[in-house]
């Protein structure tokens, strides 16, 4: 169930605010040493020069070629990194990346990732662009987006289902949170089918988030920069709270935008689903004021109304299109993709009423934008790189700490329960042929990093407020509250009170001192 992990930048419903209540600006922080010399056999992937140029052949989506083609004067590149670094002299990698020129003069490349894991990062630098078009951001900084290893137009890519497959809608990834009974042969069958359509087992094993810090500490260098400069956001906030664990002497700054529980391994999964059943129920407490809603009149009773709406999927799917069908796990997926943006909640209600006359297209659109996909089944390969890099991420559960998993799951977010039981619930990644290099839990305390800007909204459904404390708590860094609904903010221009607060801090180093809080 693709969605029980943050993939893709939605627009969030922060509106315009009211107050702007930040405290005054903390004094600048010594500057930290520069950059110790890398390690002799890693010196040419350091030393390497980037070649930016036109982003002909960079896109792999449509949705990358119209974003791409929106904007003149783009600039793309690849760097050279080697798939294990412990084997500098094996095979190597080629890490895609664009730049937005900044609007003035630049003060140096501001690094982007969107989420996910999986989610590219190319296309997010372009509409970070557009959204923050009159910010000191773009006027001072260089955005440059890149694909973390095995994503997007990064090569090898990790491509785990034919076109074919994705139209049909088989190709499930989880398989201790969706519904149904899974062995180990159906691992098995995955595992395969991933390493077939990926080059081989090597490529599934070299995508590791600690992989990819140590590629945007190449990157840095390539840029020729001493530190870095970074905004992450969701699964993006894991990766920059490891390079600033692996690499604390190399950030200047470091924006981390609706960040995860950084003491938190699959547990944060739990109030990952207690925020989605939060979002559920105000979005029904919404439907539920207007005529004709398929959630009935009682919000109290919404939960109950949506299973008898859904469930029956379980035994007979909705058939759809050229010969596809409509799933429960479909269901219950577009109605979690939704629950990301108060924007598109709307979107819920109507789906299910048409749903219930036989027409599941708008949620099946739901899924496909989460994911990434045309209707076509061509598309990211988002849904593929987000198992792998979980697999190489997080440790592995035994069936019976699947089931129990499961069933914890359904008691916090109960909405999504089949009512089948857990039997047959398996983590997906049992037969992955290399053992996870854990990203979880991180340290306390990371020391010697320079001062960092955590950002979170009160109620965000998937990385919950207090796991935004705990990470700038770990940092030793600044948190900004925004009061407010939905998943990131930062990146999306909505908010001038965190527009200026994260201008001020990347263009001077300084972040807010205090309790800093925006309105909305």
């Amino acid at each position: 169930m693709l969605p029980s992990r943050p993939a893709r930048s939605w627009v969030v419903a922060a509106a315009l605010p009211l107050v702007l209540a930040v405290g005054a600006c903390a004094p600048a922080a010594p500057a930290p040493p520069a950059a110790a010399p890398p390690p002799p056999e890693l010196a040419r992937f350091y030393d390497q020069e980037l070649r930016f140029g036109p982003c002909d052949g960079y896109a792999t989506t449509a949705a990358d070629e119209a974003i791409f083609a929106s904007r003149p004067g783009l600039e793309c590149a690849r760097l050279e990194v080697p798939l294990d670094y412990a084997d500098p002299t094996g095979p190597t990698g080629r890490v895609a990346m664009l730049r937005v020129p900044a609007r003035g003069e630049s003060q140096g490349p501001l690094l982007l990732n969107s989420g996910g894991p999986g989610g590219s990062g190319m296309g997010f630098a372009v509409t970070t662009a557009a959204a923050l078009a009159t910010s000191a951001v773009t006027e001072r900084f260089d955005l440059v987006g890149f694909d973390p290893r095995g994503v997007g137009a990064s090569t090898p890519a990790v491509e785990c289902f034919t076109p074919e497959q994705y139209r049909a809608g088989d190709t499930t990834t989880e398989f201790f949170l969706s519904a149904g009974t899974w062995t180990p042969d159906d691992a098995r069958r995955l595992t395969e089918q991933c390493a077939g359509r990926s080059g081989g087992a090597a490529t599934l094993t070299s995508v590791a988030t600690r992989d990819t810090v140590r590629d945007m500490d190449v990157l840095r260098a390539a840029l020729g920069r001493e530190q870095l400069d970074f905004l992450g956001q969701s699964y993006g906030t894991r990766m920059g709270a490891l390079y600033a664990e692996t690499f604390p002497q190399n950030v200047r700054t470091m924006v981390l935008d609706g960040a995860v529980d950084p003491r938190a391994g699959n547990e944060r999964r739990l109030a990952q689903y207690t925020g989605f059943q939060q979002s559920f129920d105000l979005m029904a407490a919404d439907c539920t004021t207007s005529p004709g809603c398929p959630l009935g009149t009682d919000p109290a009773r919404a939960t109950e109304r949506f299973q008898q709406i859904v469930r029956p999927l379980l035994d007979r799917p909705v058939p759809y299109g050229d010969g596809r069908q409509f799933t429960y796990t479909d269901a219950v997926n577009a109605v979690i993709a939704a629950l990301y943006s108060p924007d598109s909640w709307p979107a819920i209600p109507r789906g299910l009423t048409e749903l219930q006359d036989g027409d599941p297209g708008r949620l099946v659109r739901l899924i496909e934008l989460f994911a990434g996909r045309e209707p076509d089944g061509r598309g990211a390969n988002l849904t593929s790189a987000n198992m792998a890099i979980t697999c190489m991420d997080e440790q592995r559960m035994t069936p019976e700490q699947a089931a129990d998993f499961r069933a914890r799951i359904y008691g916090m977010a109960p909405f999504a329960d089949p009512g089948r039981g857990t039997d047959g619930a398996l983590d997906a990644c049992t037969t992955w042929p290399a053992e996870p290099k854990a990203t979880y839990p991180l340290p306390d305390r990371v020391e010697g990093v320079a001062p960092t800007l955590t950002i979170s909204l009160t109620r965000d459904p998937t990385t919950p407020y207090d796991g935004a404390v705990r990470m700038a708590e770990m940092l030793g860094g600044s948190l900004l509250t925004v009061d407010g609904d939905g998943h990131t903010i930062a990146a999306t221009g909505a908010n001038p009170c965190v527009n200026e607060v994260v201008a001020d801090y990347l263009t001077t180093g300084r972040p807010p001192s205090g309790e800093a809080r925006c309105a909305t």
